[in-house]
């Protein structure tokens, strides 16, 4: 097995959950209505800091696919799958593009949101 890279990304970035390594750029987002067995997925044109498993046929809601499912470089959690091939002519818009499950990802938005409120809760200089 070779070496693994860790590109870094420079703005808005959904990073793993598990160990915060960042994925894609908020810009690179196509869909936010996709599903997957736990909910809610995302639909990337591009990802990085990932691996790639074995190609495997699998049936989806949209039709038979064949998909790689993608593991995040550092952790090695699996966050998604990326499509290979759509057998449905209507889904090839889907193929060379990745899928990101909602729950495996955060987003640098909702970290800054979360920091802000606390940097402000502090009432020390009311004394």
């Amino acid at each position: 097995m070779g070496r693994v890279f860790y590109l870094d990304l420079d703005g808005r970035a959904y990073r793993c959950t598990f160990c915060r390594t960042p994925f894609a750029l908020a810009d690179h987002v196509l869909s936010r209505s996709f599903s997957c067995s736990r909910g809610r997925a995302y639909l990337f044109s591009k990802v990085v800091n990932v691996t790639l498993g074995t190609q495997v046929e699998r049936l989806m809601m949209s039709g038979l696919h064949t998909v790689e499912d993608i593991f995040c470089c550092c952790c090695g959690q699996i966050v998604g799958w990326k499509y290979v091939v759509a057998h449905e002519k209507s889904e090839t818009y889907k193929e060379g593009k990745f899928v990101l499950e909602r729950w495996r990802i955060v987003d640098d938005v909702e970290d800054e949101l979360n920091l802000d409120a606390n940097a402000s809760s502090s009432d020390s200089e009311n004394t």
